[in-house]
C-alpha cells in the first residue's frame, strides 16, 4: 500500500509542472526624472483642482460604454470561476422516474406470474465525485482564478485610460474656448482699428492702400474663427461620447467647463529613491502577468490529461412497482462505484493540446515582456513630456509678456508719428501667435500630466 501511495505521488509531481515563478526583469533602481505622488484613493484628476473635471470624469466613469464592457468581463470571468470551482466538490442530484412497459407474450420468455404490462416508480439521490489526484481540476480552476484577475486588472486599465483621456478633451475644450475667445477679441480690435483708419482715410490722412491693408488684415483674423469653433464642436462631441451620455445630450448638450482659468499644474514631485518595481502594479502589467499565471496553470491542466482519471458514484434511493410502495422498506436501493479511466489513444489529441498550450503560454510570456518594455518607454517619455511642457509653457508665458509690451510700444510710437500702422499690425500679429502657443503650451503642459499620471498607472 505504501509503494502504491509512493507511486502515486511520484506520478503526481510529473503531471502537473512547478508553480509559476514571475520572469527574471533587469527593472532600473529608481526613476530618472520627476514624477507625481500617487493619489491614495486613485483619483489622481484632483491635481488640477478643477471642479467640473472632478464631475465630469465621475460621470465617465459611472456611464462609459467601454467601462461598462469591461465591468461585464469581470462579471463573466467570476462567473467561470465559480463553474471552475464546483468541479472539484461532490456532485449531487435527486432523481424521480416513472416508466411504463410492454412486454412480448410471443417469445415465451416472460417469467410466469409476470405480467405483461408493467409499472416501475424510481427515486434516487445520486452522487458522483472525481477524486483530482494530478491536479488537473485544481490547475483549471486556478487559471480560471487568474482570469478573473486579470478581466479586473482590465477593467482598472480602462477606468485609468478612461480618466486620461477625458482629462486630455477636457482641457483640450478648455484651449479651443480660450483660443476662440482670444480671436474674438481679436477680430474686435481690428474691427474698431478698422473703423477708424476708415474715417482718417475719409479725412485723407491715409491712402486707399494702406486701408486695403486694413482691410484685409481685419479679414485675415475673422477667417481664423470658424475653424477654430469648428474643432470646438467637434472636441465638445467627442467629450460627450466619453461621458457616455444618451444620443440626444451628444447633439444638442453642452459640456459644463471652468473658464478664465489659465493656472498651469504644479511642477510634479516624486519622493527620492522610489522604487521602479511600483511600476508592476499597472494595470495593464498585472493583466499581462495573471495572462500568463492563466496560461501556465493550463499547461499544467493539459499534462495531467494523460493520467488516469478516477470517479466515485453512489446512488441511495427506493424502487417499486406501485407509487404507494415507493418509500417503503423492501424498496430500497443503493449503488457505490468506482471507476478508472486512462487515456491510450486519442489519435494525438492530447499531444496537441498540450502543444498548444505550451505555445499559448509562450505567447502570454511575450506579450508580458512586451508590456513591460511598453510601460518603461511610456513612463520615460512621459517624464520627459511633462517636464518639457512646463518649460515649453514658461517660456511663451514670457514671450507674451514681451510682446504685450512690444505692441504697447509700437502705439505709442505710431501715435506719436514714429511709426506706421504696419508696425502695429505687426505688433498685433506677433501678439495673437504668441497668446495662441501660450495657451497650446499650456494644454500640452496639462495633457503631459495626465499622461504621465496614466503611465504609471494612477
Amino acid at each position: 500500500m505504501n509503494r502504491l501511495v509512493a507511486l502515486a505521488a511520484l506520478l503526481a509531481g510529473c503531471a502537473v509542472q512547478p508553480d509559476y515563478q514571475r520572469p527574471a526583469i533587469d527593472l532600473p533602481g529608481a526613476w530618472k526624472e520627476s514624477a507625481p505622488h500617487f493619489a491614495a484613493d486613485g483619483r489622481w484628476w484632483k491635481v488640477y483642482r478643477d471642479p467640473a473635471l472632478d464631475q465630469l470624469v465621475e460621470e465617465a466613469l459611472t456611464r462609459n460604454a467601454d467601462l461598462s464592457l469591461a465591468v461585464a468581463r469581470v462579471d463573466e470571468a467570476r462567473a467561470l470561476l465559480g463553474i471552475a470551482q464546483s468541479q472539484l466538490a461532490p456532485q449531487i442530484d435527486a432523481t424521480l422516474d416513472r416508466s411504463r412497459s410492454l412486454s412480448s407474450a410471443a417469445t415465451g420468455t416472460l417469467p410466469p406470474n409476470v405480467a405483461r404490462e408493467r409499472n416501475d416508480y424510481r427515486a434516487s439521490l445520486n452522487v458522483s465525485y472525481e477524486i483530482d489526484l494530478w491536479g488537473r481540476l485544481r490547475t483549471s480552476a486556478g487559471a480560471a482564478r487568474a482570469d478573473l484577475l486579470a478581466s479586473e486588472a482590465a477593467s482598472d486599465a480602462v477606468r485609468l485610460l478612461l480618466a486620461a483621456e477625458v482629462a486630455r478633451s477636457y482641457f483640450a475644450l478648455r484651449a479651443f474656448d480660450e483660443r476662440v475667445e482670444l480671436t474674438r477679441r481679436t477680430v474686435a480690435l481690428r474691427d474698431d482699428a478698422l473703423r477708424l483708419q476708415q474715417k482718417r482715410s475719409e479725412g485723407g490722412l491715409i491712402s486707399g492702400f494702406e486701408l486695403r491693408q486694413l482691410e484685409a488684415e481685419a479679414a485675415s483674423v475673422r477667417a481664423q474663427l470658424p475653424p477654430l469653433e469648428r474643432d470646438r464642436e467637434l472636441e465638445e462631441a467627442a467629450l460627450s461620447v466619453l461621458l457616455g451620455r444618451s444620443p440626444k445630450a451628444i447633439y444638442e448638450g453642452a459640456i459644463a467647463r471652468a473658464s478664465g482659468g489659465s493656472q498651469a499644474p504644479g511642477a510634479a514631485v516624486l519622493p527620492e529613491g522610489m522604487p521602479s518595481e511600483l511600476l508592476l502594479r499597472r494595470p495593464d502589467l498585472v493583466e499581462a502577468e495573471q495572462r500568463l499565471i492563466a496560461a501556465n496553470a493550463r499547461v499544467a491542466s493539459a499534462r495531467a490529461a494523460f493520467f488516469p482519471s478516477i470517479a466515485l458514484t453512489g446512488a441511495l434511493g427506493s424502487e417499486s412497482a406501485a407509487l404507494a410502495a415507493l418509500f417503503s422498506g423492501p424498496a430500497g436501493m443503493w449503488t457505490l462505484a468506482a471507476s478508472l479511466a486512462q487515456p491510450i489513444f486519442a489519435g494525438e489529441r492530447l499531444q496537441a493540446e498540450r502543444a498548444a498550450s505550451e505555445a499559448r503560454e509562450r505567447q502570454a510570456l511575450a506579450q508580458y515582456q512586451r508590456a513591460i518594455q511598453t510601460a518603461f518607454r511610456e513612463v520615460r517619455e512621459a517624464l520627459a513630456a511633462q517636464a518639457r511642457a512646463r518649460e515649453s509653457h514658461e517660456a511663451e508665458s514670457q514671450r507674451v509678456k514681451a510682446l504685450t509690451e512690444t505692441l504697447r510700444l509700437a502705439r505709442l510710437r505710431y501715435e506719436h508719428g514714429l511709426a506706421s500702422q504696419l508696425d502695429v499690425l505687426d505688433a498685433e500679429r506677433g501678439l495673437l501667435a504668441a497668446e495662441a502657443l501660450q495657451i497650446e503650451a499650456l494644454r500640452a503642459q496639462r495633457a503631459a500630466v495626465a499622461d504621465l499620471y496614466r503611465a504609471l498607472g494612477g
